[in-house]
């Protein structure tokens, strides 16, 4: 039987089969010394559809299961991770599935209750446990002397670091300095309804697709990518990964992200991975797979990719050495760091 055969069994009996099929696969998985892609495969295949249909202590349980796994499937830990922090909580702090993009975007998603826990992770990225910190205290947060020089000086503020007694200034520079890093971050990880809501807009106007037509038509592959790029406000080397693989199905989940309709995504599908589509059957389970995957588990896959994009902004705006100044703006650190693949109109 099929990992879908016992998914079917589970679902359709009651839900407490669902909860024991659950645990089972993730206890037999968790055994496994080192398991295959296949392995990992089917447990994501298997436990994926059942996550909606199980408790709470059963996600507690397989979320502290999978933290100690070393070769846990990146899939259900960040469905996991998306949890409220009871819950995702192992995960957050051990987890070697969770990178540091992972975690820039879930702090912006869910804030201090997941960077609480993100912070005790050992050997955390010290951008990030910058960040945490301005969260969590921003008064006491400590920065580096030339950030608080730099950040000071954008916001109009001119503090003596030679005299040792001004402590009012100090910890004005301070304060100025936590909040400019809780500003960043939020700027960073903005996720939240009135973005989606514009990025819908963009994304699904005749322009976006007319330009991503045309452009998977030329055959130059470069030309596509750049548009793909714009369209989701993705770096270009993420947008040439996407369609470096060879399978369509980070193309599919780009192209779901924009709501286009089914007729459109094939077209664009089809120019871009024409071999991938022989014979009817293969059209049939393209537009299957695009039926079926939901536009918001697009969107999550699209906002993993701009995490990945803005998490190379944080580290490329990191200082090298106590003699590096951060960029003046957030703005201009934006336009350097090749966000966007070409301007917009």
């Amino acid at each position: 039987m099929s990992s879908s055969d016992f998914r079917q069994i589970a679902v359709r009996k009651d839900s407490g089969k669902a909860e024991r099929l659950f645990r089972a696969a993730v206890s037999a998985f968790c055994s496994l010394t080192r398991p295959s892609r296949r392995e990992i495969g089917q447990l994501e295949d298997l436990t994926l559809p059942l996550f909606d249909n199980v408790s709470v202590e059963s996600r507690r349980y397989v979320a502290a299961a999978l933290s100690e796994c070393e070769y846990a499937p990146a899939a259900l830990v960040r469905r996991l991770c998306e949890e409220p922090v009871d819950i995702a909580a192992p995960l957050l702090i051990r987890s070697r599935a969770v990178n540091d993009i992972d975690l820039i975007a879930l702090i912006g998603r869910h804030g201090l209750p997941h960077a609480r826990a993100i912070g005790r992770r050992k050997g955390l990225n010290p951008t990030i446990a910058d960040l945490i910190r301005a969260l969590e205290r921003p008064t006491l947060v400590r920065v580096r002397e030339p950030e608080a020089k730099a950040i000071a000086a954008d916001e109009m503020v001119s503090v003596s670091t030679e005299t040792a007694s001004d402590e009012p200034a100090r910890e004005q520079a301070l304060g100025i300095a936590a909040e400019n890093a809780r500003r960043r971050l939020r700027s960073m990880m903005r996720t939240g309804d009135e973005t989606a809501a514009t990025n819908a807009d963009l994304f699904t106007g005749a322009d976006t697709y007319v330009k991503l037509r045309e452009t998977a038509l030329t055959g130059n592959a470069a030309f596509f990518q750049t548009a793909l790029a714009d369209a989701l406000d993705i770096d270009f080397s993420i947008a040439r990964s996407l369609t470096a693989n060879h399978n369509y199905a980070s193309l599919l989940a780009a192209l779901r992200s924009l709501d286009l309709s089914e007729d459109k995504a094939f077209l664009i599908a089809v120019a871009v991975y024409p071999s991938q589509f022989p014979h009817p059957q293969a059209i049939r389970t393209f537009l299957d797979r695009y039926r079926q995957l939901h536009r918001e588990a697009a969107q999550d896959k699209v906002r993993h990719w701009k995490a990945e994009t803005l998490s190379r902004v944080v580290r490329d705006a990191a200082p090298a050495n106590s003699d590096t100044r951060m960029a003046s703006n957030s703005d201009d650190a934006a336009e350097t760091s090749g966000l966007r693949a070409s301007s917009r109109k």
